[in-house]
C-alpha cells in the first residue's frame, strides 16, 4: 500500500474539505444561529463551534458532530455584514454577529459521516453567527476582501489571497518556545510551503545547527510545530513540484518524513546546501547508483526496480500530479487459471496503453495528422490525480470528494471491475492510464470497501462495493500476489526494458516517441513551460491548473535504450519480495504518515538485493568465476620484488602463469620467473619510457608500445628485436591484441588497428600492418578489444568514451561524455556486455554495450589508475598505492590491501583469478594469491 488513511483526530475538519490548493487562514470561537427559525429560538438551539476563514470559503465546524458541517463558497453569498439584533434581544449580547447571506450551503460529514456533500440551495439565507472573543472589526475586513475577490479573474483573486498570505506570514514569526533546547542556534528561517496529497500548507521553515523545524501559518494540522533532528535524518531529495525545481523530500530515522516547497530553485538549492552542509547531518548510504546493474543481474525485484525508477523521476506519494506509476502487465482477466508461461497472457510492453488496439489507434493518428503544432496523439494522460483516486477511492474518499467538487463519480464510471477497467484502458476513446504500485504490493484493502461507502448503483441496477476480482483470482490478497507473480515473471523481466524507455527513457518524447506512438500533450512534459517566467498572471494560472489536473510525464532518466535484465536462474520468493516492498518504498519514496505506521517503514532492506544472492543471480560471470575471481576477497601478497628503476607501466603474464612480463619507464622490458624467483630477461629497447605490452600466445613474442612512437616486437626465445614499426606521431599510450589484431592508440588523438598474427613455429613475424586509423579529439589515454573482436573501446583525455565497431569499417558507435577529467583505464567485461572504466574525476562506471546506457557510475573519492575485472568483481589499483576489491553487482567494497609505497600503476589477472600482478611507481611488482 502507498496511500493515504488519515490518522483519526478528535476534530473532523481537514484541509480536504476545502478545494485543492486553498489556504485555510484563521478560526474563531462562534455560536450559530440555525436558519429558519423565530430569532429567540434560533438562540435557544445555537451550536457552538468554530468558524474557519479560507481564501474560497467560510466553514463552520459544529461542536456536536451530529450537525453537519457549513460552508459558504465566497462565490455564492450575496453579502457579508455586521448584523446588528433587535434591542433587548438576548441574541447579541454575547457578542458582535456576522451575517453571511447566500444562495447555497454545503452540508458536509453530518454525524461524521464520510458521503458526497448535500449543495443546498436557500433562498436569500441569511446565517449569522456570534464571534465570542473578538470584534466584528477584527474579523470582517479580511473576510470581506475575500469576498470581493471572488469576483475577479482566477490569477487576480490569487493575487489578493498572495497578498494576504505575505501580511500573515510576516506578522507571523517562529514561536521560539518550540526549541527543543535553549542553545539551539538558529541558522535559517524562511517561509515555504508543506505538500501533502491534494493540500498546501504554507508555514515558516526554521533550520537550527540541530534541528529542523516547520510551523504552520495555521492551526488546521494537529501538530503545531513539526521537528525532525539533523542527526536522524536519512535521505534529502530533491523534488519538482509542478514542473518546477523547487521542491524538497525529508526522510528521517524514525519514520518522521516531510516535502517541502519553496519560493524558487534557487531558494530551495541555498535551503539544500545549507542543510547539508550542517555537521550533524549524515545520510545514509542507499547506494542507488548500482541499482540498475543490480536489476540486470536479478539481485533485486522488478517492483524494487520500478520503484527506484519512480524515485529518481520526482514521482512522490505526496503529491498526486506525481505519483508513482506502473504497468499493467497482463492482459488476461478472463480465464480461470493464470498461466504465466504463456506469452498471450501478456501486455506488449513495447506498447503504451494507448497503441494497444490497432482501431483505436488509428483514430489517435487521423487526429494528430490533422492537429497543429504542438501535435499530441492522446489528450489524457496515463498517470493523472483522478486516475489514482479512481483505484484508491475506497480508502481515500475525502481525496476523492476533494478532486470531485464533494461528490463520488457517477457509479458506471467508477473503479468497479479490474477486467473492465483493463477493457476500457484497450477501447475507450480517452483512457490510457497505467497502473499504481499498490497493485503488486500487500495488503489489497484498497479493493475492498471497508468503510461501507455508498457509491450508488450501476446502470444494470447493482451496487457498487468491493471491486470485482477476475476469476483467477480468490481474494484480493490472491489478487495481488498473482500480479506480483506476474511482474516478476520471467517474460515481464525480459520485456520490462521496454516499457521503461518509454515511461523513463529514450521514447518518452521526441522522434523516438512519435516512432513509438507516446505523445502526449506537451504541457505533461519537463521543460515544456518556465512558469517563473510566465508574466501574465492569467495565463499563468491557466497553465498551473492544467498541469496540476492533466497529469505530468515522469523527468526522463535514460536518452538511450535501456539495458534488458538478464535471465534469473532462480524464481524470486514473491512471498519474501511483497514483505519486503513496503521497505523499499519507505527508503526511496513513501511517507509513512500516509499508510504505515512508523515502525513498519524503518526498514531498508529491499534496496540491498536480498531477495537473490549473487549466485543465483546468474551475473554476467558469476557462474564462471569458481576460482580465484570467488575469493579475491582474502586476496594475499605472497612476494614483492624491485624489478625497474622508474614506474612500472605495464604488466602481462605468461599462459602457464609461470612468468610475468613487465615494461617501465626507465626504457626496460624485463621478464620474471614467478616459480624460480628470479629475473630472465632484461632488456632496453628504447631511449623513452615504455608505456605498454601484449604477450602473444605462444608466450615467447611480446609487442611493446613506448613514447618514442615506436611499436617493437621482441623474440624472448631468441634474445632480440624482430621488428619495429613507427606506429604514430606521438607516444604510444596504450595497446592490446586479440585474434590477429593489434590495437595501438596514442596522444596523437588517434587508435589504429592492426594486421599482427604470430603464426605457431615462426621465428620472424610479419610486420604489424596497418588496416585502420581512428580520429579522436583529443589525445587518447587508454584502448582495449572486446573477446571476439568485433568492438574496441578508447579513452580520452577530456574524459570521453568511444565505441567502435570492427564490422562495419571501424565506424563510430557511440561518444560519450562519461567523465569529466581523464579517462585513465577501459576494459571489456569478458563476455563483452559491459565496459568498466575509471577516471582522474574518481568516478569508476559501467556501460552497458548493447544500448550505451550507464548502468553504475561509483565516486570512489580515489584517482584510480588501472583495473582489471571479470564482470562481476573489480581490482582497481589507486594513485595512494591501495589494491580496492570491489563486488560491483553487491555494491559493496570487499577488502583495501596496501603494500606499494607509490601510485599502483598496472594490475594483471591470470585467466583462473588465482594470480594477481600489481606494479607501481615505487618500482616494485606484487604477486598476490587468492587462498
Amino acid at each position: 500500500m502507498a496511500f493515504a488513511r488519515r490518522e483519526t483526530h478528535h476534530e473532523r475538519f481537514s484541509l480536504l474539505l476545502l478545494d485543492p490548493g486553498e489556504i485555510y487562514f484563521e478560526d474563531y470561537s462562534v455560536f450559530y444561529y440555525p436558519v429558519g427559525l423565530k430569532l429567540e429560538e434560533a438562540y435557544d438551539r445555537r451550536q457552538r463551534g468554530h468558524l474557519k476563514v479560507c481564501s474560497n470559503s467560510l466553514l463552520f465546524d459544529p461542536q456536536d458532530t451530529s450537525y453537519p458541517i457549513l460552508r459558504f463558497l465566497f462565490r455564492d453569498c450575496t453579502s457579508i455584514y455586521k448584523w446588528m439584533p433587535p434591542l433587548m434581544s438576548k441574541v447579541g449580547q454575547e457578542g458582535d454577529i456576522l451575517s453571511v447571506d447566500t444562495k447555497q450551503v454545503i452540508e458536509m460529514k453530518e454525524g461524521n459521516v464520510i458521503a458526497p456533500y448535500n449543495f443546498r440551495k436557500v433562498s436569500a439565507a441569511e446565517f449569522r453567527f456570534t464571534l465570542n472573543y473578538v470584534s466584528s472589526n477584527d474579523v470582517l475586513p479580511q473576510i470581506v476582501k475575500l469576498f470581493e475577490a471572488s469576483s475577479l479573474l482566477k490569477a487576480e483573486r490569487n493575487q489578493i489571497v498572495q497578498s494576504i498570505v505575505k501580511a500573515r506570514q510576516a506578522r507571523v514569526t517562529f514561536n521560539t518556545g518550540s526549541l527543543d533546547s535553549l542553545y539551539e542556534k538558529i541558522i535559517l528561517e524562511t517561509t515555504g510551503d508543506r505538500i501533502t496529497p491534494l493540500v498546501c500548507t504554507p508555514g515558516r521553515i526554521v533550520l537550527t545547527d540541530s534541528r529542523l523545524y516547520f510551523q504552520p501559518f495555521n492551526n488546521a494540522d494537529p501538530v503545531p510545530v513539526h521537528k525532525v533532528k539533523l542527526s536522524e535524518i536519512i535521505r534529502i531529495i530533491k523534488r519538482r513540484f509542478l514542473l518546477q525545481h523547487v521542491g524538497l523530500e525529508i526522510y528521517s530515522s524514525d519514520g518522521f518524513h516531510i516535502y517541502l516547497v519553496l519560493g524558487s530553485e534557487s531558494e530551495r538549492n541555498g535551503f539544500y546546501k545549507l542543510l547539508m552542509g550542517q555537521p550533524d547531518v549524515h545520510l545514509e548510504d542507499t547506494e542507488q547508483e548500482n541499482l540498475t546493474l543490480k536489476w540486470q543481474n536479478g539481485l533485486i525485484s522488478n517492483y524494487d526496480y520500478l520503484m527506484f525508477l519512480n524515485s529518481m523521476a520526482d514521482r512522490s506519494f505526496n503529491d498526486l500530479t506525481q505519483y508513482p506509476v506502473f504497468p499493467w502487465v497482463i492482459s488476461d482477466y478472463n480465464s480461470d487459471q493464470l498461466d504465466l508461461t504463456n506469452p498471450a497472457t501478456f501486455r506488449d510492453l513495447s506498447k503504451p496503453i494507448g497503441a494497444m488496439t490497432e482501431a483505436r489507434l488509428e483514430q489517435f493518428q487521423l487526429r494528430y495528422q490533422e492537429m497543429p503544432d504542438p501535435k499530441f496523439l492522446y489528450g489524457s494522460h496515463y498517470s493523472t490525480p483522478g486516475y489514482v483516486l479512481f483505484y484508491l477511492v475506497r480508502i481515500a474518499p475525502e481525496y476523492m470528494l476533494c478532486l470531485q467538487n464533494g461528490r463520488f463519480d457517477q457509479a458506471d464510471r467508477l473503479f468497479n471491475h479490474i477486467g473492465e477497467t483493463w477493457t476500457n484502458c484497450l477501447y475507450g476513446n480517452a483512457d490510457v492510464k497505467e497502473l499504481i504500485p499498490e497493485f503488486y504490493s500487500l495488503p489489497g484493502d484498497f479493493l475492498f470497501n471497508s468503510q461501507n461507502l455508498d457509491f450508488g448503483c450501476r446502470q444494470d441496477r447493482s451496487k457498487v462495493d468491493n471491486v470485482l476480482l477476475p476469476p483467477w483470482a480468490s481474494s484480493a490478497d490472491d489478487f495481488i500476489v498473482k500480479m506480483r507473480q506476474a511482474l516478476e515473471c520471467e517474460y515481464v523481466s525480459q520485456h520490462l526494458h521496454e516499457w521503461i524507455d518509454l515511461i523513463f527513457g529514450f521514447r518518452q518524447r521526441g522522434e523516438e516517441a512519435v516512432k513509438a506512438n507516446n505523445v502526449f500533450y506537451y504541457l505533461t512534459y519537463e521543460g515544456a513551460v518556465d512558469l517563473a517566467s510566465v508574466q501574465d498572471p492569467n495565463e499563468r494560472a491557466s497553465l498551473e491548473v492544467q498541469v496540476a489536473e492533466f497529469g505530468q510525464t515522469p523527468k526522463q532518466l535514460f536518452t538511450l535504450p535501456h539495458p534488458s535484465r538478464k535471465t534469473i536462474s532462480a524464481p524470486v520468493d514473491i512471498e519474501k519480495a511483497l514483505r519486503m516492498s513496503a521497505d523499499l518504498a519507505a527508503e526511496l519514496n513513501h511517507s509513512p504518515s500516509l499508510t504505515r505506521s512508523a515502525a513498519e517503514t524503518r526498514s531498508h532492506a529491499s534496496a540491498t538485493g536480498e531477495e537473490l544472492t549473487a549466485d543465483q543471480a546468474g551475473g554476467a560471470s558469476r557462474g564462471e568465476a569458481v576460482s580465484g575471481w570467488s575469493r579475491m576477497d582474502r586476496l594475499k601478497c605472497v612476494r614483492t620484488e624491485k624489478l625497474h628503476r622508474e614506474t612500472i607501466t605495464s604488466l602481462a603474464l605468461s599462459c602457464d602463469t609461470k612468468s610475468v612480463f613487465s615494461v617501465s619507464q626507465d626504457c626496460t622490458l624485463k621478464v620474471y620467473s614467478i616459480e624460480d624467483q628470479q629475473q630472465l630477461r632484461s632488456i632496453n629497447l628504447s631511449a623513452m619510457a615504455l608505456s605498454s605490452l601484449a604477450v602473444m600466445p605462444d608466450d615467447k613474442t611480446v609487442v611493446v608500445g613506448s613514447w618514442d612512437n615506436n611499436v617493437y616486437v621482441y623474440s624472448v626465445e631468441y634474445g632480440h628485436t624482430l621488428c619495429t614499426a613507427t606506429a604514430h606521431d606521438d607516444a604510444v599510450s596504450s595497446l592490446c591484441w586479440s585474434n590477429k589484431y593489434l590495437i595501438t592508440s596514442s596522444w596523437d588523438s588517434t587508435v589504429k588497428v592492426w594486421n599482427f598474427n604470430v603464426s605457431p613455429g615462426s621465428r620472424r613475424p610479419a610486420p604489424p600492418e596497418l588496416l585502420a586509423e581512428l580520429d579522436h579529439d583529443t589525445q587518447v589515454s587508454c584502448v582495449d578489444v572486446n573477446s571476439s573482436t568485433t568492438l574496441i573501446v578508447s579513452g580520452t583525455t577530456d574524459g570521453t568514451l568511444n565505441l567502435w565497431d570492427m564490422e562495419n569499417d571501424n565506424a563510430l558507435l557511440h561518444q560519450l561524455p562519461l567523465h569529466v577529467d581523464a579517462i585513465n583505464c577501459v576494459k571489456f567485461s569478458p563476455d563483452g556486455n559491459r565496459i568498466l572504466s575509471c577516471g582522474a574525476d574518481h568516478f569508476m562506471r559501467v556501460l552497458d554495450v548493447a544500448t550505451a546506457t550507464e548502468v553504475y557510475a561509483k565516486d570512489t573519492r580515489e584517482n584510480l589508475k588501472c583495473i582489471a575485472w571479470n564482470g562481476d568483481i573489480i581490482l582497481a589499483g589507486s594513485e595512494s598505492g591501495s589494491l580496492f576489491v570491489w563486488d560491483l553487482i553487491q555494491g559493496s567494497p570487499l577488502a583495501t590491501l596496501n603494500v606499494h609505497k607509490g601510485t599502483l600503476s598496472c594490475i594483471v589477472v591470470s585467466e583462473d583469478g588465482n594470480t594477481v600482478v600489481t606494479g607501481s611507481e615505487d618500482r616494485n611488482i606484487a604477486i598476490w594469491r587468492s587462498s
